[in-house]
């Protein structure tokens, strides 16, 4: 059955055949199928009477106050795919032709699973980092390299933040860095990881509420371990926190490949931990599900797509119109 329309407008909508599909939805469609790939606000969006999404998606959207009448995991012809981002993202293949990728990651990390792939006629793939200066160290040599600078910090009499989303990287850097002793985190951390503990994933141990321990005067007793929500080190909380006990700040974000990441959010130290692909990944992903035509999304899309089509594929960003595709590619 052929593809009538792939087009950008409440989310990605696919329509095929006598088929509606509405790839993470801005607001609630009045017919067809719903699909949410993950529980970040930027893809779980609105509460909805039905959806396609993983058991933990809709757990973990809930906990956010996104609503669900219901949800369901698969549905003829539709099948959820593993996507690596976050805990329960995933991707979604319509009658083995289409496959939508949503955020995905190309490598494991703590206790998630690089993404499938699939073959496929059509590849719809987000390329948040489709640009070729995008390449991000093994998960492992960043880890080494914190733990360097935590010990190091640590043997000084400074206490440490590490700062991650909230719902995601803050898991992460619990399962990387719980070791640590002693280890708080923010209200928002704990109750993500406490979901993700109901979800039978355990992301560390040791944790203690951070305004708990701020109440009973404890952060005195230096050093520490604080792992909270990215935020800018300028930060009314951050510059506090500073003035008081010294703190480091740590971020990790794919963007810190960038050099004056750091700067640019005002922190001490910065490492690209990503929750997405790095161009390698996103070319052999591509290799690997060997599509006919390729749309990108997000991110670098036009370079990524370029790129493609220097070496043999048919690839265009998603939603460009004729005459500016004409100008991207000729």
């Amino acid at each position: 059955m052929a593809v009538s329309t792939i087009t950008r407008s409440n989310g990605i909508v696919i329509s095929k055949g006598n088929r509606t599909i509405f790839l993470d939805p801005t607001h609630a469609p009045p017919s067809g199928t719903a699909f949410v790939s993950h529980a970040h606000f930027d893809h779980a969006r609105t509460s909805l009477t039905e959806v396609l999404a993983s058991r933990e998606t809709a757990f973990l959207a809930g906990k956010r106050g996104i609503k669900y009448g219901s949800f369901k995991e698969s549905a003829p012809d539709l099948k959820l795919l593993d996507a690596g981002h976050i805990l329960g993202s995933r991707g979604l293949l319509i009658d083995e032709e289409i496959f939508f990728t949503g955020d995905f990651v190309g490598r494991s990390r703590a206790f998630l699973k690089k993404a499938i792939a699939t073959k496929c006629e059509t590849l719809i793939m987000d390329t948040t980092f489709g640009r070729s200066e995008c390449i991000f160290p093994s998960v492992e040599s960043v880890v080494e390299r914190v733990n360097r600078v935590i010990a190091d910090l640590f043997s000084r009499g400074i206490p440490v933040i590490l700062m991650g989303y909230a719902l995601g990287k803050a898991q992460i850097i619990s399962h990387y860095f719980s070791h640590w002793d002693p280890i708080y985190a923010t209200k928002s951390v704990l109750e993500m990881n406490e979901a993700h503990s109901v979800l039978g994933v355990r992301v560390g141990e040791g944790f203690r509420e951070f305004d708990e321990v701020m109440k009973q005067g404890l952060l005195d007793r230096r050093p520490w371990v604080l792992i909270a929500p990215m935020s800018n080190g300028n930060g009314s909380f951050i510059r506090s926190l500073k003035e008081k006990y010294g703190v480091v700040t740590i971020a990790f974000s794919g963007w810190a490949i960038e050099p004056k990441y750091a700067s640019s959010r005002s922190v001490d130290f910065a490492f690209p931990l990503s929750d997405h692909c790095d161009f390698n990944e996103l070319v052999t992903f591509v290799k690997e599900c060997s599509p006919k035509k390729i749309y990108t999304t997000n991110g670098f899309a036009v370079e990524f797509a370029r790129h493609l089509r220097r070496i043999g594929f048919d690839a265009y960003p998603l939603g460009r119109n004729q005459k500016e595709l004409s100008d991207y590619f000729d």
